[in-house]
């Protein structure tokens, strides 16, 4: 994805970057880079309707149209104005020599919507002229590649067709292209193998399972379609999913941890179940794979392999917060969420999550950065700031002081918003997300780490858990 992020943002590299993600996505490469992708796309959408549309040709607004309309971006149909002739009637004669352009617009047409005349108009004027060029024994001389992909999207619009066939005939096409990228022809080829060979074991695995069921015995007048049925499930959703078994092949310090997160969240799935709150678990999941995420970019980071800015590093600390996944376990829980909302609002972000979370992380990192530094071991905010404003651990801290009781005024706004802009959103999941800059607040207060130093948190301990009032 070096490829990608390496462009800057003027017209000729977005050009570049959209043929490179149409690319990934047509060669079925598209699911390992999913993030990557949907982050460079939403850059150039900005760009895109910032630059002068004038420096786009037919098939490059086409392009960026059809991508944009696919990762449901809303643009406008009215990006193909300027290809209409005088008086907006139909499209100008010169596009009709533009076999490249038209296959691109042709394909983005068929994500119009009801009302968009344009887009109409636009797939009965490329079906004609590509029909046309394949009658040019010319055009069949000189373009073959464009030639075979025009006849295959004339039968299969890539929108309408099964996205394993399609990668399949693209990489054919693909590896007849004098501008390809070797390494990510393949790339492909190695991929669609092996998504292959795994269906074709699955499918194996379903005939024996078949064969010994024996349920055809006693249906004679019902129809055996396991291969059919298969080809169904495997073209809803192709990618490759962790199952079980594969914790064994990974290594041996990371199987107890990951046997122990499936059988948790198994037993978690189970009550959520008993208590009518099923939805709240693929939320609960979701976290869980998200802070591994950032846990990974944080200790790369860490590490000192990449320094990332300031900034970046505290928008990761909403993730490695926890609090993300320790409100979501607690959901099924709660009597007060009986719906998606919660967590729907949850997922957006919401500025007192981010100032909470960013409350813990400052706390945390002073009262950890003396001890990290000792150790050696990785680097923490106090750190990148230093680095990045050229400034004392001394001003560092105070800073830090400041941002904290920026932090904490956050929380209080929103707090006390709380029933004017979120009124529909139960006051213990409010609670929650207090509580947990309180709970940092007490573990790290004076610049302590109290979560490496139990002789920090021994009184609160005593008072929670040791010692009772007396009567």
């Amino acid at each position: 994805m070096i490829m990608l992020k390496a462009q800057e943002g003027n017209p000729k590299n977005i050009i570049k970057k959209l043929v490179l993600i149409d690319t990934l996505e047509r060669l079925g490469l598209s699911y390992h880079f999913d993030q990557e992708i949907e982050s460079q796309l939403q850059q150039i959408f900005v760009n895109f309707h910032q630059d002068s549309q004038e420096e786009y040709d037919l098939f490059t607004t086409a392009l960026g149209f059809r991508l944009f309309r696919q990762h449901r971006h809303h643009v406008s149909s009215n990006v193909f104005d300027k290809f209409k002739g005088e008086g907006n009637k139909s499209f100008k004669e010169t596009l009709e020599s533009d076999g490249k352009g038209l296959l691109s617009l042709y394909e983005a047409a068929h994500l119009r919507i009801h009302g968009e005349q344009i887009l109409d108009e636009a797939l009965a004027f490329t079906t004609h002229h590509l029909n046309l060029m394949l009658q040019d024994p010319k055009l069949l001389l000189e373009s073959p590649l464009l030639v075979e992909q025009v006849k295959r999207a004339l039968q299969n619009p890539l929108l309408r067709g099964v996205p394993r066939i399609e990668a399949r005939h693209y990489i054919s096409f693909y590896e007849k292209d004098e501008s390809r990228n070797d390494l990510l022809l393949k790339l492909a080829k190695l991929d669609f193998n092996y998504v292959q060979n795994m269906h074709k074991q699955e499918l194996s695995q379903l005939s024996r399972w078949w064969k010994e069921l024996d349920l055809m015995s006693g249906l004679s007048y019902a129809r055996a379609r396991l291969v059919e049925g298969f080809v169904w499930a495997s073209s809803l959703h192709f990618e490759p999913q962790w199952n079980i078994d594969e914790v064994d092949e990974i290594p041996d310090c990371m199987v107890t941890i990951c046997r122990f997160s499936f059988n948790i969240y198994a037993e978690h799935e189970l009550e959520a179940a008993e208590l009518g709150k099923s939805f709240a678990v693929p939320y609960a999941i979701q976290t869980v794979k998200e802070i591994c995420s950032a846990y990974n970019k944080g200790l790369k980071w860490g590490m000192g392999r990449n320094v990332p800015t300031f900034e970046e590093y505290m928008m990761n600390t909403v993730i490695t917060s926890c609090l993300y996944v320790f409100s979501s376990i607690m959901i099924p829980g709660m009597k007060s969420v009986s719906s998606k909302e919660t967590i729907d609002w949850l997922m957006s972000q919401p500025q007192i999550v981010i100032a909470s979370a960013k409350v813990c992380r400052l706390m945390d990192d002073l009262g950890s950065y003396q001890r990290e530094r000792k150790e050696g071991k990785v680097l923490t905010g106090v750190d990148f700031y230093m680095k990045q404003h050229s400034v004392s651990v001394e001003e560092t801290t105070s800073k830090f002081v400041e941002l904290i009781e920026d932090g904490w005024k956050e929380l209080n706004r929103e707090w006390m918003n709380r029933s004017e802009n979120n009124n529909s959103i139960p006051k213990d999941i409010m609670e929650i997300i207090l509580n947990y800059a309180r709970v940092a607040d007490s573990h790290y207060r004076s610049g302590d780490d109290g979560f490496a130093k139990p002789q920090v948190m021994a009184p609160h301990i005593a008072t929670l858990f040791v010692e009772p009032l007396i009567i």
